[in-house]
């Protein structure tokens, strides 16, 4: 149960002060106490009624030791008194009884009150039978019996509502989860119909073409067959995002992605075939251990983006290609914090001879160096990118080899 007091302070406030006032004249006009005595009872009933708001655990306890203490304390100025239980103490702990089981008391616990609160009666009567009367007590015993309804009733309310509240949640949650698959299925559909069926245009004319083109030179010929090569892969690349793209992770089944997933080794093929498309990229790769399978698919998508980036933005650069195992200060960003993959991607600048629309500033206008980010940030590494002193363009990433993240 929440201990804070209640939205609606100013009735919370009125009923407190009411059962004080109350309590206390109920007490002094009907009972041999004085009203000092009376002051002090009311108080202490309308503490236990705070407690309901402030303290829940000390509110019971607190009203059935005040009701104890009135019984033993008060006598009735005539045999129509009620006693044990004056009429302030019958609703005030009845109040009380309710409002502690509306807040989250078990059925239990409330059982529980409601007899011990029967047994104070009782024992009262067996103590001082000439102050009341048995079937006095049936009042108390009405009242609080009405109080532990009505509080499992506005407790299974409150349940219920919470209920509806959270399924309500879990209903929208399912319902963004199924636009989001609709929004995955209708961009794996406009892969498929689109760029995958232009992809494999590219394939039959490129494998036609030396059969199509009467003398075709043999530098052609092998000029076709490597695009038709790169278009080839290009499709699988294409058939592995479809995959993942109409794979629910959410399912418990395994993925239906099977095959190898290039890394560190197949950079010389990916270097090779931008060579044959007439880039001068030179690459660098350090002898490494083994790593981890998610580690060497970053790098390979990071260099590869970041190739791509060069050769379209930068016609006739020299890109230069380096992978290397160093400390995370050998990557400029200084501060130690363990051994990282470090991958540098630098172009120079466009020669001037070059005449290009599209210069190196204009790399920042895609989504490459963004997914770049992203994938590197998924293994706790950094990533920058940005143009350098002499025109050209650098893309750096570090990857941490044991998981930890990069600050």
């Amino acid at each position: 149960m929440s201990s804070r007091w209640p939205a609606g302070r100013a009735g919370a406030t009125v009923g407190v002060v009411a059962l004080l006032v109350l309590t206390t004249a109920d007490l002094a006009q009907h009972y041999r106490l004085p009203i000092g005595a009376a002051l002090g009872l009311g108080v202490a009933r309308a503490l236990s009624l705070a407690l309901v708001w402030l303290r829940p655990g000390g509110a019971l306890p607190v009203s059935l030791a005040t009701s104890a203490l009135t019984a033993a304390v008060c006598v009735p100025i005539n045999a129509g008194e009620p006693w044990p239980w004056p009429v302030t103490g019958v609703f005030g702990h009845s109040a009380v009884l309710a409002i502690v089981g509306a807040r989250g008391a078990s059925r239990r616990e409330l059982a529980g009150w409601w007899v011990a609160t029967q047994a104070v009666g009782v024992i009262g009567m067996v103590l001082a039978p000439d102050r009341g009367s048995w079937p006095g007590l049936l009042t108390m015993a009405v009242f609080s019996a009405v109080a532990v309804m009505v509080a499992d009733l506005l407790r299974s309310r409150a349940e219920a509502r919470q209920q509806l509240v959270e399924q309500e949640s879990i209903s929208a949650a399912e319902r963004a989860q199924r636009a989001r698959w609709q929004e995955r299925a209708r961009i794996a559909r406009e892969l498929h119909d689109v760029v995958a069926h232009h992809l494999s245009v590219v394939v039959v004319r490129a494998d036609s073409a030396p059969h199509r083109v009467v003398d075709l030179p043999e530098a052609a010929r092998e000029e076709f067959a490597g695009i038709a090569e790169d278009a080839r892969s290009s499709l699988t690349e294409m058939r592995r995002v479809l995959r993942l793209l109409r794979e629910d992770p959410g399912s418990g089944e395994p993925s239906n992605e099977l095959g190898p997933q290039p890394g560190l080794a197949d950079l010389e093929e990916l270097v090779a075939g931008t060579r044959r498309a007439g880039a001068d990229v030179r690459l660098e790769v350090e002898p490494v251990a083994e790593l981890d399978p998610a580690i060497e698919l970053t790098a390979y998508r990071v260099v590869q983006e970041a190739v791509s980036n060069a050769v379209r933005h930068a016609p006739g650069a020299t890109v230069e290609v380096s992978v290397r195992v160093g400390r995370a200060e050998d990557a400029g960003e200084g501060g130690e914090v363990g051994d990282g993959l470090i991958v540098q991607v630098v172009n120079g600048a466009v020669p001037s001879q070059v005449a290009s629309s599209e210069g190196v500033a204009g790399q920042g206008g895609g989504h490459g160096l963004v997914g770049m980010g992203e994938r590197v940030g998924l293994l706790g590494g950094r990533f920058r990118a940005g143009a350098t002193g002499d025109g050209g363009f650098v893309v750096e990433a570090v990857i941490p080899l044991k998981g930890e993240e990069m600050r």
